[in-house]
């Protein structure tokens, strides 16, 4: 299958999800581009494996056939059919790998041969750029070895944490979804700043420089959100009058019932 102390990391699969993981694989060095081999039904996604340098077919068993560690990544609905066509393939060597949106570890061990090494991981669109959060469980043929592999690869992407399979669809919510809560949040910030007159494209990157400022604030400091907060704040200033008013829209409120309808949705999923 691959060549000794040689990892061939294969995506069934070429939507935005398996890029990210990809692109962050590839770029942080982990995996040789050339190592890699994705498979699509079209070429319309299939151009951005290829001009990172990655191999591609229309093929899905081949890419079990030429990879030891396959990441799948159809669409829910197309799962089934994929998953028949391609367990002929799978052996004990494999090490099979779900980003696939609601399909519990239990549905996917009943889909593939038994003794299958699964696991299931939920990634975030960030991993393109190396600062996605990602979280995966692993089922039960997949051991330490397998799990260790796993976050040494995904690292390059970002934040990886193992977790009980029950916090995934959470993870979808607060995080999966999570990037466009911040994407719309970064947008009415800047055009707020337009509207009181900044120029768009300074007041965009203004904006992204906050959120990546205090991201990495609440990072490295390990202080809750509130608490930093607070710090912004002085009596009677600018801070504590503006969020007055987000209270007053109940920003708190409503982004909590975004991660809850997102968290619900991904349940929903899981259960067709």
């Amino acid at each position: 299958m691959e060549a000794r102390g040689e990892l061939r990391v294969g995506f069934v699969g070429a939507g935005r999800m398996a890029q990210g993981v990809a692109q962050g694989v590839v770029r942080a060095g982990k995996v040789k581009a050339a190592n890699v081999l994705a498979s699509a039904p079209s070429d319309r996604n299939l151009g951005a494996f290829q001009d990172l340098g990655c191999r591609t077919t229309h093929c899905n068993s081949e890419v079990l056939q030429r990879c030891s560690l396959v990441f799948l990544a159809t669409k829910p609905h197309l799962l089934p059919g994929v998953l028949q066509e391609i367990s002929p393939a799978v052996t004990r060597d494999h090490v099979i790998v779900s980003v696939v949106a609601g399909v519990t570890l239990q549905t996917l061990q009943q889909l593939l041969p038994a003794g299958t090494k699964v696991l299931r991981v939920m990634p975030n669109l960030p991993c393109v750029v190396q600062e996605g959060a990602v979280v995966f469980a692993r089922g039960s043929c997949a051991g330490e070895q397998e799990a260790a592999l796993l976050k040494s690869l995904l690292s390059a992407c970002g934040l990886c944490e193992e977790t009980p399979e029950s916090y995934i669809d959470i993870h979808t919510g607060l995080s999966g979804s999570g990037v466009a809560y911040v994407y719309l949040f970064a947008e009415a910030l800047a055009e707020g700043a337009v509207k009181m007159g900044m120029p768009s494209a300074l007041a965009n990157k203004i904006a992204a420089q906050t959120l990546l400022g205090a991201a990495k604030m609440i990072l490295e400091t390990g202080e809750h959100p509130a608490k930093l907060r607070s710090n912004v704040c002085t009596p009677g200033g600018t801070t504590i009058h503006a969020l007055h008013e987000l209270e007053k829209g109940a920003l708190r409120a409503t982004v909590m019932n975004a991660v809850e309808a997102a968290t619900t949705r991904a349940r929903e999923l899981g259960k067709r």
